[in-house]
């Protein structure tokens, strides 16, 4: 199949979150399976044009947007057998962030509407859109002609970002205003006009995709997923396991495997050094990666941190977000010298050596569609402490539930108590057996979540979305 992706950031060239990695790898998996894939960036003025080797000379062509046309200049290079085509006007698009901009619902409706235009002289068999800033390629595609044999795919990967803007957003790009009933009067909805449009609604992971059916978890999209709940899939997210791969990466102190896991201690002891923690192997090294914002449970973390430190525990924590959580866990690191190491920001090498160094990966997420920090911890042989929801629950068992099938610990009901409960758990396993653990390390060690599977599970719902569209 011809399948084109859609999404506004991807691994290597743009990463902010979980996204980037599920746009850098599935597309190779894809191609690795024979099929011809073509990925569509935005040309953000964060990506480095000399090292991908992104030239000045390109194909270009006139946009419409609004009242006028735009130039749109579409270099491209080919990575891992995948066609990557950055969508090139530095004045539409060229942002310093990925996200966060004041035209960030312009730029991105900008965006689809370049990607359409460039899709219109060779119609793909297959277009997936990813999350809110690719919504509107949904509705453009679904609407045209000359794409009538086009199916799409949407996969939402945060339901809680939407993309609500003005109305006005869709005149720019060519699409009828048509209210839908969840808008308010004034709004668009890029999501939900995504979900509406689509031959198939996917997200990335089956107990997920049930979850927001629910009040609880919809995001006021429930209706509309809960009318197209036939149509809507879930696929647990794979990693890249060449990226992620203790036996090569030479970011860690040591290389090690599921065979041979002995370097993991010495990445231990790097890090408790880089970290100014106090070097002790018997102490459970407990990491954190990821973005300090409510949706990652950073209120269950800010509570259970003192106990768990006061316990014994080491903690090493690297991410941003919320300014209040920001400035607590600056004071609780000013008064916990040689046993938290607090990072704020983000650096893709020190999250590798604490995904390498750390005994247990620590993960109370109010709510998490997929979730990689999981997936990558156990292929650095680091146990997963988890809340008992959406990719978590599909990928984490407990220890103390499913016995010897288990891989990490996780509670089900969010409440510092029973975080509380799993982390004790987890230090108490740590602590009773040392070949008990070492065991544990090498079961999680040897799970396979890498891209092949889901992959699979891609091309047949590629399929299902090609019968809807004949059908249609």
């Amino acid at each position: 199949m011809q399948i084109v992706f859609a999404a506004a950031e991807a691994a290597p060239y743009a990463k902010v979150g979980g996204l980037a990695d599920v746009a850098g790898s599935l597309p190779q998996a894809l191609a690795a399976l024979g099929h011809d894939v073509t990925l569509y960036l935005p040309l953000h003025r964060t990506i480095d044009r000399a090292k991908f080797q992104i030239t000045d000379r390109a194909p270009f062509r006139s946009v419409p947007y609004g009242k006028s046309r735009v130039r749109v200049a579409y270099p491209s290079v080919v990575r891992d057998g995948v066609r990557v085509v950055f969508v090139r006007n530095d004045q539409r698009l060229g942002r310093n962030r990925v996200y966060g901009e004041p035209d960030d619902a312009k730029r991105y409706a900008f965006f689809c509407r370049a990607v359409f235009e460039d899709l219109r002289d060779s119609p793909p068999d297959i277009v997936h859109a990813h999350d809110w800033h690719a919504a509107l390629l949904v509705p453009l595609v679904a609407r045209a002609r000359a794409l009538a044999a086009t199916s799409t795919v949407f996969t939402i990967h945060n339901l809680a970002y939407q993309g609500r803007t003005a109305a006005s957003v869709l005149a720019l790009i060519g699409l009828p205003r048509a209210r839908l009933p969840i808008e308010d009067r004034t709004e668009a909805n890029p999501m939900a006009r995504a979900i509406v449009s689509a031959d198939i609604v996917s997200t990335v992971s089956e107990r997920y995709a049930k979850e927001i059916l629910t009040d609880e978890f919809g995001e006021r999209l429930q209706g509309v997923l809960r009318e197209r709940r036939r149509r809507l899939f879930g696929i647990v997210n794979g990693i890249d396991t060449v990226a992620f791969d203790p036996a090569t990466d030479r970011r860690i102190a040591a290389r090690y495997g599921a065979d041979d896991p002995g370097g993991k201690a010495l990445c231990k002891e790097a890090l408790q050094k880089e970290g100014g923690l106090a070097v002790d192997p018997r102490a459970p090294v407990f990491g954190v990666v990821g973005r300090l914002v409510e949706q990652k449970g950073i209120d269950l973390l800010t509570a259970a941190a003192p106990k768990l430190l006061d316990s014994g525990g080491q903690l090493v924590v690297l991410g941003t977000g919320d300014p209040a959580y920001e400035a607590m866990w600056k004071a609780l690191a000013a008064r916990s010298g040689g046993k938290l190491w607090l990072t704020l920001g983000f650096d893709a090498g020190l999250a590798q050596r604490i995904y390498a160094g750390s005994d247990l990966f620590l993960m109370p997420s109010r709510f998490e569609p997929c979730g990689l920090g999981q997936l990558i911890s156990f292929r650095y042989g680091t146990i997963p402490v988890v809340h008992e929801v959406g990719g978590l629950a599909e990928t984490v068992r407990d220890v103390d539930r499913d016995g010897a099938r288990g891989n990490g610990f996780s509670f089900a009901e969010y409440a510092t108590v029973a975080f509380d409960d799993a982390i004790a758990r987890a230090m108490r396993a740590y602590r009773t057996s040392t070949e008990a653990w070492s065991e544990l390390v090498r079961r999680a060690m040897r799970e396979d979540h890498s891209w092949g599977a889901s992959a699979k599970r891609y091309v047949d719902l590629y399929k299902t979305a090609s019968r809807v569209r004949k059908a249609a």
